[in-house]
């Protein structure tokens, strides 16, 4: 089995070029490569992806925010095929007021071409409540900050064509990104890719999803999918193996490649249509306004706490629980009962999902011993 670390020992020597272009498990990387801590050093105007990794090789393997992404950055700044490409226009602009956790940097390609790379979710509670708020906002702040990005980008590099990518929340803002920019920019765009990022309200669908953009875009996701079963989607989704499971199939470097591909499937497990099946009736048996409402009293709960990211709930968890279960007690006893029966719709919808598709699956099976009893009896 092999990630995109691997592929980077593979194929690493072979320059992009007309030969061996531009490939889906590239544009994976460079997705990727917007988590990089490019925080932690110091950026100049352009770099190349060598600097950048010469700039990182010192910090810790642990201050990373996935496994792999150390070894990611190690292989791209020896790589033939990456570390020579410059490297522009990092941005992060983090706010807990608006609920806004946003990032993304631009690569420049060969045959004057770019890529922008969003970031995705990262471990502050407020980024993860920005996704969650896509339950019932139309637009949230990282989604009208990426098109802003890429109208500036495509403004400041007007003889360009341009690729967009990212993982999660940054497949979801690459997407974004696409369809609601102006038209002469969307001519520009040569595809959209998103790797298990979620989808838009129907709104969004039917006010954006339209023309040619959708032809450009790419959804990838794996095959027990969580987060990229959410909400609607209308681009073509390709099923990709992973050798982990359940939600840890979120994690990139389980997506397994051999040689130019990404390892493709033909659907989904049962769990994560069932997951699919769940969520949608959930947000067809809720308001808005109660789904606001839960998401909105949860995260009250966790801000309780006065920290920014769920590691530093964890780090004193005793003390953390305390403050939560007393900012609990505080919550009005009209939210409590929309939390209550928000859990319930979810465990309602989870239960009648599961045995429907039991029932299904019971009555497949029947069909094919009648079946089977009718040919012995012929």
């Amino acid at each position: 089995m092999a990630s995109i670390n691997d592929y980077l020992l593979w194929r690493g020597d072979i320059p992009i070029n007309r030969k061996f272009k531009f490939n889906e498990i590239d544009s994976m990387i460079l997705a990727r490569f917007s988590y990089l801590l490019f925080n932690k050093i110091k950026m100049h105007k352009k770099e190349t992806i060598f600097s950048i990794s010469q700039k990182m090789k010192d910090i810790p393997n642990e201050e990373f925010l996935y496994n792999g992404d150390k070894e990611l950055v190690t292989h791209l700044g020896s790589s033939n095929r990456f570390k020579n490409l410059i490297v522009t226009d990092y941005v992060k602009t983090n706010d807990k007021l608006i609920e806004q956790q946003f990032g993304a940097i631009t690569i420049h390609l060969p045959n004057k071409e770019i890529y922008i790379s969003y970031l995705g979710t990262d471990n502050t509670i407020y980024g993860w409540k920005e996704d969650l708020n896509m339950s019932f906002m139309d637009d949230v702040p990282c989604q009208l900050a990426g098109r802003n990005y890429v109208e500036l980008i495509a403004q400041k590099y007007p003889n360009k064509k341009i690729r967009i990518g990212g993982h999660s929340k940054g497949g979801n803002v690459a997407i974004y990104s696409a369809i609601t920019t102006s038209e002469k920019i969307q001519k520009r765009i040569i595809k959209v890719y998103n790797y298990d990022g979620p989808g838009f309200s129907k709104n969004i669908i039917d006010k954006y999803c339209n023309g040619n953009i959708i032809d450009k875009i790419e959804t990838y996701i794996p095959q027990d999918s969580v987060f990229g079963r959410c909400l609607n989607h209308k681009a073509k989704m390709q099923i990709i193996l992973s050798n982990e499971k359940g939600i840890f199939q979120h994690d990139i470097y389980s997506w397994q490649v051999l040689k130019d591909d990404l390892i493709k499937l033909d659907k989904n497990t049962k769990m994560s249509e069932e997951i699919d099946e769940t969520l949608t009736h959930w947000l067809e048996n809720t308001t808005i306004e109660q789904r606001k409402i839960f998401i909105n009293t949860i995260f009250e709960i966790f801000y309780s706490t006065n920290v920014n990211t769920f590691g530093e709930i964890s780090k004193n968890l005793t003390t953390n629980i305390a403050k939560m279960l007393k900012k609990y007690q505080k919550i009005s006893s009209e939210d409590k009962k929309t939390i209550t029966k928000m859990i319930k719709i979810i465990i309602n919808s989870s239960i009648s999902t599961i045995s429907k598709n039991e029932l299904v699956r019971f009555n497949n099976i029947k069909q094919k011993y009648f079946k089977k009893k009718l040919k012995e009896e012929i």
